[in-house]
Order: structure tokens, then sequence, then C-alpha cells
């Protein structure tokens, strides 16, 4: 039968039938795929005069045609000089900022949010965000757009709520974590920040996680390993202070051939998933990691598949 329209009677079977492939099961059920590594970001990267956006990006080992620090995040520092305003603008569901150091505010959709060195805060969906700096001053900035940017779709509405962690209420909190842990063989001494629109995760956002993490002064944090990524900031370290990963284990629940990835106080780096890693504080000071994970979507997947070595 014939359409009104004479160009909805030429079929597209052909056309739509001639680019299809096929695969063998066995030789395509594991499909290569590209190596995701440890990669250092060092503070020099934000320790600079101009401002601007410093993005910590791996497209190229990834093999992406779009920005990324890892499959479904995107990690970036931010540098404001004292006076100046820099804005930022992202079609992501969720992203985060660390205030590695200096004051100020930022403008979002019509609310004004004074920050100050140590201040954590998180936002859903948004349009641009101005921010102004009464300080020299730096971000550590990571959010899920390359997530979307793979999805091939932009963000329609907020998932949650922002959230605001001040200096204080990190520390405090913090402090009561260490003093209930005390005398005890803990694999971790953090806290996990959380937000009530995401009841079932109790993650951060419905697609991030980020735990404040303390690395008791001459202590180990015994290894584990979980199937998310985590972009790691070092929030407070000095020498011998470090990371061990490794993809495999001995016997012993130690990591064979590790690589070190020494935490540098205002540096990140990334911990590959599925990888195992263990903490460690040769020093006499305190130290403080602020992983960020894409680990909200993984829980809801039911896929982070948290590992501990033998003992825990």
């Amino acid at each position: 039968m014939s359409t009104q329209n004479p160009e909805l009677d030429v079929t597209c079977n052909a056309e739509w039938q001639k680019h299809g492939q096929f695969f063998e099961y066995g030789s395509a059920v594991n499909p290569r795929m590209p190596r995701i590594n440890i990669d250092v970001f060092p503070p020099s990267m934000h320790q600079i005069a101009e401002s601007r956006i410093i993005p910590l990006e791996l497209a190229h080992k990834l093999e992406t045609s779009y920005s990324a620090t890892g499959p479904n995040l995107m990690a970036n520092f931010i540098h404001i000089a004292a006076g100046e305003t820099l804005p930022t603008h992202c079609h992501a569901s969720s992203q985060v900022f660390y205030v590695i150091r200096g004051e100020g505010f930022s403008l979002i959709e019509g609310s004004r949010l004074e920050w100050k060195t140590g201040d954590f805060f998180t936002l859903p969906s948004t349009g641009e965000i101005s921010h102004h700096a009464s300080k020299d001053s730096a971000f550590y900035w990571v959010n899920d757009q390359p997530l979307l940017d793979f999805l091939g779709v932009q963000p329609v509405r907020p998932r949650f709520r922002p959230l605001y962690f001040s200096r204080e209420q990190l520390t405090s909190e913090l402090e009561k974590v260490r003093q209930a842990n005390e005398g005890k063989d803990k694999n971790r001494n953090g806290i996990l920040l959380a937000n009530p629109d995401c009841p079932q995760t109790k993650t951060l956002t419905h697609t991030m996680w980020s735990l404040y993490n303390l690395l008791p002064a001459r202590s180990k944090q015994k290894a584990h390993r979980h199937n998310s990524i985590a972009m790691d900031f070092a929030v407070k370290a000095t020498e011998g202070v470090y990371t061990m990963i490794g993809p495999d284990l001995d016997s012993d629940g130690n990591i064979i051939n590790p690589i070190r990835a020494d935490w540098v106080a205002g540096g990140a780096f990334v911990t590959p998933p599925g990888w195992w890693h263990s903490h460690h504080n040769e020093s006499d000071e305190d130290a403080i990691v602020l992983p960020v994970q894409d680990a909200g979507l993984q829980t809801y997947m039911q896929t982070l598949d948290i590992q501990f070595a033998r003992g825990y």
C-alpha cells in the first residue's frame, strides 16, 4: 500500500542491513579495552599565575573523542588569581569541588556560596557557575561529563540537592571516627560523604562517591580493591606517605610487584579499577586523602564488589 508521502515508499532495510557485524562469541565477548593506568598529577599544575581550568586529561590513553580522566569521570584543577573571576560549565549530572587553597564565593543559579581552604561542595546539573576569589585560590573539580558524553545525553533535571561541607565539619566528623576506631585494626579511618537524596546507595550523588580518609602517622591501611576508578586527591601529606597499587595479591595478602604512588599535598593520582591498593604512612604526621569515584553508579548497578585482603 502506498503512503501519501512518496519519499516513504523507499524502504530502509538494505541500507540499515549492510553495516551490521558479526563476531564469534569467544573472539569478542571480552574485547580489548584501553588500559587504565596509574597517572599522577602534581600540585605544580595549579601553582601558576594565570586563572584557568587545568584538565587532568587522559582522553588520548582512554581513546575517547571527548575529554576524560576516567571512563565516567573528568577531573580538573582550577586556579583563580586573587581578585579575579572564573566561570565553569559542564553538561554533567554530578560535580564536586574541593577548595585546595584560598577564599571567595561562587554564584550558582541565584545562590551565593562562600568557601575557603578545606571546604567541599557538590552540585547537580547546573548552568554556568561564576567563581570569585578574594585570595589566590585553587579547586579540585571532578564531574561525570564523560559518562554523559559516552551515552550521548544531556542532563534534563537535578537528581539530588546541593551539599556544602565546611572544613570544620569535615575535621570534626573525622575526629569522631578516629576516636571510635582508636586501638582497632581498621582498613579505613574515614567518613563517607552522603546525600539524603541517594538513600539506596548512601553516596554523595547518584553517580559519584567520596571518602574523607585519615591515614594516621606511622600506620598502614591494608590492601583492598573495587570496580570503581578512584581519582585520589592528597589533602594532607608529607614525605613518606604513599599508596602501593597492583592487580594481584600473594597468599599472605600482599600486593605482587606493586607500583608506588606518593601522596603529595595538593596533587592527585588515578587508582585503576579492580586493582589492589594499600596506604602507607611512614611519617610522624597524619595524612588525609580524598578519593572521588564513580562508585555511586557502580553501587546502584551492584557491580562495585569491594574486596579486602586476608584478615578483614
